[in-house]
């Protein structure tokens, strides 16, 4: 596949396999942090998976002192990160739906009950109902988490539900709000401003500060919604 590697700051630096919100794409990324993770050299900090991206984060000092290199740190990771690319084969299963090494499934309870929903089933000639069902039915994977701490980006959703976000965004969205923007739904993990058609809620939280692991989900995880009253 192909990639290009840049650097981020001075102490991080990026590898982008596209700019396209794509399975395939998507699950090479997961793939090849998971081999990251496999292969780890001192001095890595953290790997953030996103969309068709992964960012490495590393401590220069450490490098440089542990490996005395007479490149840089960025090109020390950076030849580290070809290397691995070049000498492994991955092969992407094209599939959301396909579990990957230490992710987890999580079934989320839902009470459709949002502010939006009549509009998402308006906008897109169905029934509330309709919408519910729609939304209820597909295995979502965590494509990258961002915009808030704990707020997962969900892929695989049906395009008979896609709506717009908002022109306006709203002031405040409640805690375990459930919202649809394009072609993706997600859940606020805490209260904020946004944008995102709001269809349903949820009590589950996902974002415990104080836990060893605060965040419920990361990149990779599988989510199914079930309705509740």
């Amino acid at each position: 596949m192909k990639y290009k590697i840049f650097s981020l700051s001075d102490s991080a630096l990026t590898i982008e396999f596209g700019n396209e919100i794509n399975e395939e794409i998507n699950d090479f990324v997961m793939q090849f942090c998971g081999l990251c993770q496999e292969n780890l050299i001192k001095g890595i900090i953290e790997f953030v998976p996103a969309y068709s991206s992964l960012s490495v984060f590393y401590n220069p000092f450490q490098i440089k002192r542990v490996y005395k290199t007479e490149n840089s740190a960025y090109e020390f990771v950076k030849n580290w990160i070809e290397n691995l690319l070049q000498n492994q084969t991955l092969k992407p299963t094209n599939s959301q739906t396909q579990k990957l090494p230490n992710c987890q499934t999580y079934t989320i309870p839902v009470k459709y009950n949002g502010e939006d929903l009549a509009f998402v089933a308006e906008f897109n000639h169905l029934s509330i109902e309709e919408v519910i069902g729609i939304h209820t039915k597909p295995i979502y994977r965590v494509f990258m988490m961002g915009f808030l701490p704990g707020f997962a980006y969900l892929g695989g959703m049906d395009l008979r539900i896609s709506t717009p976000r908002k022109p306006t965004p709203r002031q405040k969205v409640k805690a375990g709000s459930i919202g649809i923007a394009g072609n993706q739904t997600g859940i606020y993990p805490l209260e904020s401003p946004g944008g995102w058609q709001l269809i349903g809620s949820t009590d589950l939280e996902l974002f415990t500060p104080n836990n060893l692991s605060p965040t419920l989900l990361k990149a990779g995880d599988l989510v199914k919604f079930e309705r509740v009253k």
